[in-house]
């Protein structure tokens, strides 16, 4: 396998929201790779997808940006069986772990592009096309002066907005306070969506949304975490 698999695919366009962080590719996630990326694996370069198609079957869409490590997405692809799952994540540990632990259990409803989120809603997702969107706690690039890497923007919301189809929902969640402000002013502005919970209410975590290890950690220390459901008007 050429070792660019383990590239993630993005065009040198714009800022990006997420750093690179680089390092060996074990000899697992090699083996992860050239074992279940065949099956589970997309590419941005194959242009718009007919999500129908990839999955061979017509079921709801649900697509997630920043998975991580996969396990909650794994868990949510697991539970909600008559869904299909799309996740996105740039991180090829997190990927091949996914694909990894996807494979070895015989999940069929879930699909992953390694690449950037912006590039692959305007090249491969299609309009009105997803029935929820996911983006949990991304990085709050917390220094003023990095707030413009912040993934949550008018632009980015707009792009999520025409990708979903009337009536799908917008959930994010972060465990940064004046990160989920920032979200709840960006989506409050948005003409397309409406909150859920009323004007400027958080959510509590819907049980579709699994409790991350981290999640954990943080309660126990007392950090709070900040959901928030919109849906498209």
């Amino acid at each position: 396998m050429q070792d660019s698999i383990f590239k993630p695919e993005y065009k040198d366009k714009s800022i990006r929201s997420f750093v690179i962080r680089a390092g060996r590719i074990t000899d697992g996630q090699r083996k992860a790779f050239e074992q279940w990326w065949p099956k589970y694996g997309l590419s941005l370069y194959s242009g718009s997808q007919n999500f129908d198609e990839v999955f061979g079957r017509h079921a709801p869409k649900v697509l997630e940006v920043g998975f991580g490590m996969g396990d909650s997405l794994l868990e949510m692809a697991k539970a909600e069986p008559e869904k299909d799952f799309i996740g996105i994540e740039v991180h090829p540990p997190g990927v091949g772990r996914l694909i990894n632990n996807a494979g070895n259990e015989g999940v069929e409803n879930l699909r992953v592009y390694m690449a950037d989120a912006n590039d692959v809603l305007e090249d491969c997702v299609a309009d009105d096309s997803l029935d929820r969107f996911q983006l949990y706690f991304p990085d709050p690039w917390h220094k003023k002066k990095h707030n413009k890497r912040r993934i949550v923007n008018s632009g980015f919301i707009q792009k999520i907005a025409a990708k979903l189809n009337t009536a799908g929902i917008c959930h994010m969640a972060t465990d940064w306070e004046p990160y989920a402000e920032h979200m709840m002013e960006t989506m409050s502005a948005a003409e397309q969506f409406e909150n859920t919970q009323g004007e400027y209410l958080f959510a509590k975590r819907p049980e579709f949304r699994p409790i991350t290890k981290f999640e954990r950690r943080g309660d126990r220390l007392g950090h709070g975490v900040w959901d928030l459901l919109f849906k498209k008007c």
